[in-house]
Formats: structure tokens, C-alpha cells, sequence
């Protein structure tokens, strides 16, 4: 089961961000929420929530 954790406001965004947890090991999904304003949400798997959680947080915020 996928859950969302973060709704990305570009696909520039949203590629850094999966390339980013892709690289700390965890399997990423993105899927477009709405094509006319190009936002994207970002899916890992229900299980690594809380470790995806903090590598995110020092994503967004360094």
C-alpha cells in the first residue's frame, strides 16, 4: 500500500525529490494530482513512512 506524503507544486520539484529519496534507498512513486496546475503527488510505501518523513524534512528543509 502507497500513501502519499507530499503533494510537489512542479515537476521540477518533484523529480528533486524523488531522485533525492530514490538515492536514500526507498522505493518512490509520483503521480500528477492535476494537470492544469502541474502539482504532483509523491507516494512511498505505508511501511517507511516515518523514515521517509525525516529524509523529506531535511530535503525541504536543509
Amino acid at each position: 500500500m502507497w500513501t502519499v506524503i507530499y503533494i510537489a507544486p512542479t515537476a521540477k520539484i518533484t523529480d528533486m525529490i524523488k531522485m533525492k529519496l530514490s538515492e536514500e534507498g526507498f522505493l518512490v512513486q509520483t503521480r500528477p494530482v492535476n494537470l492544469s496546475k502541474q502539482q504532483f503527488e509523491i507516494l512511498v510505501p505505508s511501511g517507511e513512512l516515518e523514515e521517509v518523513q525525516e529524509v523529506l524534512n531535511s530535503i525541504l528543509h536543509p
